[in-house]
């Protein structure tokens, strides 16, 4: 059978930025061939031999009928037109068969070309069947991946993950909650952009190579990472498929087309993949100078002021107060200030009615005005997308238009079951919510009005909960069409009305800072601060990915509530340059009712504030430029200037010694936390369960 190739070559890329042909004689990057009836026979990386696919097929299709919905059409069975031009493979489908024996008038072009160090997996699809709308195509699949033992998935679930087992994971993570799928013919693991995934893209990562997949789609479209695995002939499901999935909505007479998706072998550690993600990001990026304070925040203590259901925690007085005290006793200056209004925390959005009971807006004015007299900087909360069915907003009919609606035109709810003493409240008594459009000019005017209202009360930021990604199902439908259509660029549209803030604030005074809930590239860049969700603190937590792929974010830690787990998750935060987000029984006390949390980020804020240059305000750089002799110490490093900050901590119940090797640079000093012992030169270091220690250097003359 005759075969379609294109070697990327490292000697022609260096002429002409990038080269196809049968055969290019140089040091080799990738070769990539297509067979005649157009399965992948090869992604290679020329420098390791290491090939990728098996022979499989490239694409999968689904569309609707009028009798039936997600119809499947696949590669086997359909008729293709194999070829190369001009360094471009091309398979073109005229016409596709459906699994049922039918053909549908849907013609399909693959064109699979170099580009840079990517391989570049373009598509196109015209329909011409009446009735019938194309809803979502999968490509690329690799397929079958021969995958080497060393290589572990890489994710960006809030931040990153890191399995060691990727057919494990996902075999275990398809019979989990919800239990929905068929099973019988693949297991998948669930996972969206930008739905709680933080980044475009996911690596294979091994010790010296891998695979990288990217969607590098300025559209900011919804995009599922396609991990799947499919059964051997003994029916075992082992055979590991990835890929991206995309939601086309094609209807009859239309064409749609995607350049976006994009694979590369690459040779070293993973972050040379977190580099393709990062050269693509920089054509979009947009993010203004942190303000420094906001830099030098070693996290901020998250208070409710007044629940939902009428229950006050802390009064306007306590924020110059116990609040002040106890935060500058930890080492911690900023408040992140829920409930502060009349109606309390998740009740009356977008009312936020001055509370008449504590003096109102003045009240409140006057309270951050003491409490930033005593050096706290006050981030002042909203919730950027819910509305209250209950509040004067909605029942005065302002909302109109505003909310999501689903499939059938209704409007999207949600609910926030928080409880008090009983049980009644949580499990009954919900308050009930609509999720607003950020599209719509009205609800913009709201949240820029919050900006204003913060900046007024004289808060040192605003806070918008919720606009930093794409709910799951939560969507505008557009019913005007033959089927229903779902807006699948919400990221984009709350990324823009986070830009309009942004430029609005910006304008009024730069130093005041604006951030929001979840951790999503396209949103963060308008952010100056990330309160994460969720938390990321388990066994495959590999928050690495996003912190080196984009340093420059600051973005908190999430679920750390009493004294459980306090030292390996505070030296975690503090290692990886993460703030702490201090919700102390979900933010209903303080943290002095913690006393083992209080005591331990005392110290560890304690180090932060001395060398913040470094750890607050340098460059994260993972574990780059500095090497450890034993693999179980963590370490990561911090660059400012001349300087270099090593932290180095053993989560392991051993004491553990290492050597550290910092090419280039002198040791200065060190700080610590627990008992490590540290030598005089700074190059050895030995270390009990959970100690840490940070190391600072100074470039050699």
């Amino acid at each position: 059978m005759k075969l379609y190739g294109i070697i990327l070559s490292f000697f022609a890329l260096c002429l002409a930025g990038a080269a196809s042909a049968e055969e290019i004689s140089g040091n080799g990057i990738v070769s990539v061939s297509v067979s005649e009836d157009g399965r992948l026979t090869a992604l290679s990386n020329l420098s390791t031999g290491q090939n990728y696919a098996s022979g499989e097929y490239l694409w999968r299709m689904y569309y609707d009928s009028p009798d039936r919905k997600e119809i499947e059409i696949g590669g086997a069975g359909q008729k293709a037109e194999t070829s190369l031009r001009n360094g471009t493979i091309e398979v073109y489908y005229p016409e596709l068969v459906s699994e049922d024996g039918s053909t549908l008038d849907i013609s399909l072009t693959l064109r699979i070309r170099p580009d840079g160090r990517l391989i570049r997996f373009a598509s196109e699809i015209s329909n011409n069947e009446e009735h019938v709308v194309v809803r979502e195509f999968q490509y690329p699949l690799i397929g079958n991946i021969d995958l080497p033992e060393d290589h572990d998935l890489i994710t960006a679930e809030t931040g990153g993950m890191r399995y060691d087992d990727p057919v494990g994971t996902i075999y275990a993570k398809s019979n989990s909650k919800p239990y929905m799928t068929p099973a019988q013919y693949f297991r998948q693991m669930d996972m969206k952009y930008p739905s709680g995934v933080s980044m475009n893209c996911f690596i294979l990562a091994g010790d010296t190579q891998g695979l990288y997949f990217g969607s590098h789609d300025t559209l900011f479209q919804d995009t599922w990472h396609g991990l799947r695995l499919y059964p051997d002939g003994s029916g075992t499901f082992n055979r590991l498929e990835c890929g991206f999935y995309k939601y086309p909505h094609c209807f009859c007479g239309e064409t749609w087309s995607c350049d976006a998706n994009v694979v590369a072998p690459y040779s070293g550690t993973w972050h040379s993949a977190a580099k393709l993600y990062r050269d693509w990001a920089d054509t979009w990026w947009d993010h203004r100078d942190t303000p420094r304070w906001v830099r030098e925040m070693t996290g901020w203590q998250r208070i409710i002021f007044k629940h939902q259901y009428g229950e006050y925690f802390f009064r306007y007085e306590d924020l110059y107060g116990r609040i002040s005290d106890v935060g500058n006793e930890v080492g911690n200056n900023a408040v992140l200030a829920f409930g502060w209004w009349k109606e309390g925390m998740d009740n009356g959005n977008p009312d936020y009615s001055p509370d008449d009971s504590q003096g109102g807006d003045a009240g409140w004015a006057e309270a951050i005005r003491k409490y930033r007299e005593k050096g706290g900087k006050l981030l002042m909360y909203y919730n950027g997308k819910l509305i209250d069915r209950e509040s004067r907003f909605y029942t005065s009919g302002q909302a109109a238009g505003i909310p999501y609606t689903d499939n059938t035109g209704a409007e999207l709810t949600a609910h926030y079951k928080f409880t008090s003493m009983g049980t009644w409240l949580g499990e009954y008594d919900a308050r009930t919510f609509h999720i607003a459009d950020t599209r719509d000019s009205l609800w913009r005017e709201i949240l820029v009005g919050m900006a204003d209202r913060a900046y007024e009360c004289g808060a040192n930021s605003v806070f918008y909960d919720q606009l930093g990604y794409a709910e799951d199902q939560c969507t505008d439908w557009d019913l005007s069409r033959e089927y229903p259509v779902p807006n699948i660029r919400v990221i984009y549209d709350k990324g823009q009305a986070l830009k309009q803030i942004r430029d609005h604030i910006n304008a009024k005074d730069p130093e005041f800072a604006l951030g929001t809930e979840w951790l999503t590239d396209y949103t963060a860049q308008f952010c100056d601060y990330i309160h994460c969700y969720p938390g990321n603190y388990g066994p495959d937590s590999f928050q690495d990915f996003f912190r080196y792929t984009f340093p420059e974010i600051i973005f908190s830690d999430r679920e750390l509530r009493d004294d459980s787990d306090v030292q390996r998750r505070v030296n975690m935060y503090l290692m990886k340059g993460i703030i702490n987000d201090i919700e102390i029984y979900r933010c209903r006390d303080l943290i002095d009712k913690t006393p083992v949390y209080k005591a331990y980020l005392t110290k560890a804020n304690e180090i932060k504030n001395r060398y913040s240059r470094l750890l607050l305000c340098g460059t994260y750089n993972d574990v780059l430029g500095f090497t450890v002799s034993n693999g179980k110490i963590e370490a990561r490093a911090f660059i400012a200037g001349d300087e270099m900050a090593v932290v180095a901590t053993n989560p392991s119940a051993e004491r553990l010694s290492a050597t550290i090797d910092v090419p280039g640079y002198e040791y200065v000093e060190c700080a610590c936390l627990g008992t490590p012992e540290t030598g005089e030169d700074g190059r050895t270091v030995t270390l009990g369960q959970y100690d840490l220690t940070v190391l600072i250097y100074r470039k050699s003359e």
